[in-house]
């Protein structure tokens, strides 16, 4: 897996998810394990012992193995490990973009950035995803023809917690029922995983960045997302949601005069992710740069 900071600097990881996942995928055993644990008894039963006492037994260990910077975090004492996993970070950590003008990333993750052609398609590891599968057949996309679709994907050492990239009006949330699977992009050989992971979407007409659609998208076992707010007014930087264990993913669609910064499209041609954190800008309107 290759992926890039703003810097332009190149890294290329391989963890233990990934080594594990062609043997899921890719043999029969491990398609029969997937099966048993992608199922809905399954996935409950580990989201309810990640809420208990004893798991939180399991912090400091994850903590280690995943190199994650706990004093970024506002200090606490964990309940369990859904509570760590949902920890908040300090402020400082993650200001926001004061250019209210620039579409800043909801979350922290790794990036890539498609043009929505005619067709309504995105390609993600030599897989090809139409937004009418991706939004179950829903008509919301139709407007956005021409503009820009974010792929935001965050892997368990990331901050967990999501953000409104501007302020403006939301619309309800329309959860989309699906199968759980992992959203690591190796996985995206083998199955078409956003089509069959739970999801949910929004609508939000932007004051500065006009009409946009936030999407959370649930991984393998738990894959429970958390969104705090129905229809009404929200503000850009406040949170919007979390979610509870499991590697995730948000997209984004914009329109066609929010572009992506060059850095981000570039990487994305190349098929490197770029490294983002939550706030900083990933993209702008025409003609302001």
């Amino acid at each position: 897996m290759r992926y890039r900071d703003r810097k332009g600097n190149t890294y290329i990881v391989e963890n233990g998810q990934e080594k594990m996942l062609p043997f899921l995928y890719g043999t029969v055993p491990g398609r029969m394990l997937l099966k048993l644990l992608t199922c809905r008894p399954v996935s409950k039963i580990v989201g309810l012992w990640q809420s208990t006492p004893f798991s939180a037994l399991t912090i400091d260990r994850f903590i280690m193995n995943n190199n994650i910077r706990m004093k970024d975090y506002i200090p606490t004492k964990y309940s369990s490990f859904n509570d760590f996993f949902a920890r908040k970070i300090r402020r400082s950590r993650r200001p926001i973009c004061e250019d209210e003008q620039a579409l800043i990333t909801p979350s922290d993750g790794k990036v890539l950035a498609y043009r929505i052609k005619d067709d309504l398609s995105v390609k993600i590891k030599n897989r090809t995803y139409t937004l009418n599968e991706l939004f179950d057949g829903d008509d919301v996309t139709q407007e956005f023809r021409g503009g820009f679709l974010y792929v935001i994907r965050l892997t368990v050492d990331n901050y967990h917690r999501y953000s409104y990239v501007d302020s403006g009006t939301k619309s309800e949330n329309t959860f989309i029922k699906g199968k759980l699977h992992t959203v690591n992009p190796v996985a995206l050989d083998h199955v078409p995983v956003f089509h069959e992971n739970c999801r949910e979407y929004t609508v939000i007409d932007g004051d500065n960045i006009g009409r946009h659609v936030m999407m959370e998208v649930g991984a393998m076992l738990v894959g429970r997302i958390v969104n705090h707010h129905g229809a009404g007014r929200v503000k850009r930087g406040a949170e919007k949601g979390f979610f509870m264990f499991g590697g995730s993913t948000i997209v984004l669609l914009t329109k066609k005069d929010i572009v992506p910064d060059n850095d981000i499209l570039f990487n994305t041609r190349k098929g490197i992710e770029t490294l983002v954190k939550l706030g900083e800008q990933i993209g702008h309107k025409k003609g302001t740069l």
